[in-house]
């Protein structure tokens, strides 16, 4: 089957004139031609036509697209494969722009007419996500939105924040039961929030500790994270004094559950190493691996003895590890990395 060049235009949204810049530029000449003169196209032209579409959407000059095309270029399947990766980005993007705006219709409907602040909190809001989740997270998490579940949730947040804001101002300790209790309950909302998400979980986390814009939208700020993590940390020191000795565990009472600022950061970016497919070798992995070990040594020592004790304990209560980010998985990776740095 051969094309005439106003039936090639036309089959694929060109212009002729396009079709003729790229047949001077030696990019695209016709196999044949009639009779009469007309410009016609096979199987092969349509096949480097492709090729040089596809180049183009990749941003390569038109100049470097005769270069690559005279040097055989891609293969067929790997080039196509780069276009698929161009439109996923460009399908995750135009998602993230809908949720955007839907959050902005969302505030408009809410209020006829927003004000100055309204604007710019909408406007925060985008970026400060834009920075911590991805386009498919975040899709997710609009997706949360609808659901009564979530929306329950939402909704019991800020008593609950007042209740722990009141019990720091009155100095009531973490260890407090009732201190403990609010805890207790924030970690639950926590779990039912992210189902159970390490990724969401810790990312979530990660940005509620840095960004100071939300500590003043949501009334959570380091300080209160802190307060939390430690009353919790005293639930889970008891089981792990099922485990370990007394001296091991005046260690773990001193440090324990004492660093969320350093630890949420810290295994963010170890998931992001490892779901980036960072292999345990790499010099970022094993300063990732480092840092993760110093800070272990505050509370576990460097006794390997120890490690073991705690490892047996998170393995058979896994309590242990709920709303941390961390997994066995996890471990597994950052230990890899350790031994590497050994």
């Amino acid at each position: 089957m051969m094309l005439k060049v106003g039936e090639l235009a036309k089959r694929t949204g060109l212009t002729v004139r396009t079709l003729h810049h790229y047949d001077e530029l030696g990019l695209l000449s016709p196999s044949a031609r009639s009779d009469t003169g007309y410009r016609l196209y096979n199987k092969d032209d349509i096949v480097r036509l492709h090729r040089i579409l596809a180049l183009r959407q990749l941003g390569l000059p038109l100049s470097d697209i005769g270069h690559s095309l005279a040097n055989d270029g891609l293969p067929l399947p790997e080039l196509i494969q780069r276009q698929l990766h161009v439109l996923d980005d460009q399908i995750a993007e135009a998602v993230l722009l809908r949720n955007r705006l839907e959050r902005l219709q969302a505030t408009l409907r809410q209020q006829a007419e927003p004000e100055f602040a309204d604007w710019l909190n909408t406007l925060e809001m985008m970026t400060v996500y834009d920075k911590y989740f991805t386009a498919e997270e975040q899709a997710e998490l609009a997706s949360r939105r609808n659901d009564p579940n979530v929306a329950q949730v939402q909704a019991a947040w800020p008593a609950l924040v007042a209740e722990v804001r009141q019990l720091m101002s009155d100095g009531v300790p973490p260890a407090d039961p009732v201190v403990r209790a609010a805890a207790a309950r924030w970690s639950d909302l926590v779990q039912q929030f992210t189902q159970g998400s390490a990724n969401l979980l810790i990312k979530t986390a990660k940005m509620k500790l840095q960004e100071e814009s939300l500590h003043v939208q949501s009334g959570i700020d380091p300080a209160m994270m802190a307060y939390v993590a430690e009353s919790l940390a005293v639930t889970k020191l008891e089981i792990y004094a099922r485990y370990l000795n007394e001296d091991e565990m005046v260690r773990m009472r001193a440090h324990y559950g004492k660093a969320p600022d350093e630890w949420v950061p810290l295994i963010a970016e170890a998931r992001a190493l490892m779901q980036g497919g960072t292999p345990p070798e790499h010099p970022d992995v094993r300063a990732m691996a480092a840092r993760w070990q110093a800070l272990t040594n505050r509370f576990a020592g460097t006794d390997p003895a120890t490690r073991q004790k705690l490892r047996q304990a998170m393995e058979a209560e896994p309590v242990l590890l709920v709303n941390t980010g961390i997994d066995f998985t996890l471990l597994q990776y950052v230990q890899a990395a350790g031994r590497v740095n050994d």
